[in-house]
């Protein structure tokens, strides 16, 4: 695209159509230097996102019309970008039929319970989609590296895990397990990044802070657990988050692709 040579820039007559609308000026201008090839990717992301955004509105209009119950499951690294998709998945549609869960840590209480009760109290009801921010899984990785669980509370999780979400699914609920994944190297240049931010900062835990760290103990539970886990019934899909408008893209396409909506719902 570019002809560094001589300094000019060729550009497809859609292109420049792009680049001249206020979202490709903007992508232009928020970058310093100026990188048209990036802020041309930048306005193909906006629109693919736009045209996915309204499979999602079709998607929810028929779950509401239908009673469909659907779980969208999300876990990860910390920092792999597991908010910014599920905004992503949310800015347009219904916020009456969707939810974003995002349990804190269980009160004394709660640690009496069963440990998926909790989250069984945030199921779905007819026509609508919830959206885990983390979720059960919370005890397959996050809990036992961080000494949160004891070993005996992980092997009684990991035998009733896979019960857990047959029984969920032959309820009749839909569920998608999707897992971010990022690079060591990229989640640092997150972490950096999150500190300079004053908007930013209240991201970082103390779980955060802990995380390059503890990074060979986080991939050898991960493995235990899709190994468990990615069953042909409740599969996990593994999104490649290093690009976080790629990532963004590929789970809601993932997303659609798992739920048999009526593609021609009106909307």
């Amino acid at each position: 695209m570019e002809n560094k040579k001589r300094g000019q820039i060729n550009l497809s007559e859609d292109d420049a159509k792009k680049l001249n609308s206020k979202e490709g000026l903007l992508a232009i201008l928020s970058r310093d230097p100026y990188n048209i090839d990036k802020a041309l990717r930048y306005v193909n992301y906006l629109e693919k996102l736009e045209e996915l955004q309204v499979e999602l509105i079709r998607l929810q209009t028929w779950a509401i019309q239908n009673n469909e119950r659907i779980i969208i499951l999300f876990e990860g690294r910390d920092a792999a970008g597991k908010g910014g998709a599920i905004r992503r998945i949310t800015e347009r549609i219904n916020p009456r039929f969707m939810r974003i869960v995002a349990l804190p840590k269980p009160t004394e209480e709660e640690q009496t319970q069963w440990y998926f009760q909790r989250y069984v109290e945030q199921l779905p009801k007819a026509g609508e989609l919830v959206l885990f921010d983390r979720s059960w899984y919370n005890r397959a990785v996050v809990e036992p590296v961080n000494g949160f669980c004891t070993e005996e509370e992980y092997k009684v999780f990991m035998k009733q895990v896979n019960g857990f979400e047959k029984m969920i699914l032959q309820s009749g609920i839909r569920l998608v397990k999707i897992y971010m994944s990022i690079s060591k190297k990229e989640q640092q240049k997150r972490f950096d990044e999150i500190k300079k931010d004053p908007l930013k900062q209240w991201k970082m835990t103390p779980v955060d802070e802990r995380a390059q760290d503890l990074w060979d103990d986080y991939t050898e539970y991960k493995k235990k657990m899709f190994k468990k886990t990615n069953t042909e019934l409740s599969p996990w899909k593994i999104i490649k988050a290093n690009r976080k408008t790629d990532a963004r893209i590929e789970c809601i396409e993932h997303v659609l692709d798992s739920i048999p909506y009526d593609k021609n719902t009106e909307i």
